[in-house]
């Protein structure tokens, strides 16, 4: 018998058969990704002579938290996904909400990392260097002090958009995953709350214009976020009326501002720990 046919994370002519192949493929727990906070499965999906990794994170295995009501991660970690979609710029891997062996959760498309430059850097200076932006001071031990920066890299100023849409409060360095070029994120089960809660590495843009990219995508995003509109639709069946009320909000503010977001000092603005 034939190896099965792996299938890449993006192309046009793949993405339905990727869907369907995450949605209704036979999934196989291979092993547990011990690093993650709340359960998470390395699995393959098998369907039709086609095979792909993924992760599956069951709704049971969901830590309850304070601030998010129980058992809604899985459905957030969808609902980043079909945000992402709706930008075009393809930020999260192909997400879906499934019965698996450990009854209903998340299953993504599992990213190979391609190795590339650091996107994330600790620097001994007080101004970051050509290339490179500025988030804070960091400690790294016996009293001492580093300053923590990012690349100034387009693919990372858009996740930092998608961020401040969703309201992304888990931005960490672990959850940036580049692969072939492309550069994808992770991890967006604690989003999309009504209050703001936005916690990231990628300040380095804090206050700055959005670039014009940024801004048509946001128009596209408000279109699409109205009423009747086809993300709003789809989102209604992930989150709360609430929730996408205050994604329209956020949407409307950066519009309207023109700028990123700043720190808003209710909330820390950095996740811990970083990585």
């Amino acid at each position: 018998m034939s190896a099965p046919e792996r299938i890449p994370p993006r192309s046009v002519t793949t993405a339905e058969a990727l869907a369907g192949l995450l949605a209704e493929g036979e999934l196989t727990v291979r092993g547990r990704i011990r690093e993650a906070s709340n359960a998470a499965l390395y699995c393959t999906v098998a369907r039709d002579g086609r095979e792909a990794a993924c992760v599956y994170k069951p709704v049971a295995g969901e830590q309850p938290l304070w601030d998010f009501p129980d058992g809604t991660l899985a459905q957030r970690e969808v609902a980043a996904h079909a945000v992402s979609e709706a930008t075009g710029w393809g930020l999260v891997p192909p997400t879906v909400l499934r019965d698996g062996p450990y009854g209903e959760g998340m299953v993504q498309l599992w990213i190979e990392i391609t190795p590339e430059a650091e996107l994330l850097a600790l620097v001994d200076a007080e101004e970051p260097g050509p290339g490179w932006k500025a988030v804070g001071l960091a400690e790294v031990g016996e009293g001492r002090t580093a300053l923590l920066v990012h690349a100034d890299d387009a693919r990372l100023r858009r996740l930092a958009v998608l961020d401040a849409v969703i309201n992304n409060a888990d931005r960490k360095g672990g959850h940036l995953l580049p692969a072939d070029g492309l550069l994808y994120g992770i991890d967006h089960g604690v989003s999309f709350h009504t209050e703001n809660k936005l916690r990231t590495l990628l300040w380095g843009w804090a206050g700055e214009p959005l670039t014009a990219e940024a801004v048509r995508v946001l128009g596209t995003l408000r279109e699409a976020l109205a009423d009747g509109g086809g993300l709003a639709a789809r989102l209604a069946s992930l989150i709360t009326a609430a929730e996408i009320d205050a994604t329209r909000a956020r949407v409307d503010t950066l519009l309207a501002t023109g700028t990123h977001p700043e720190p808003g000092g209710e909330w820390p603005a950095i996740p811990w720990p970083p990585v």
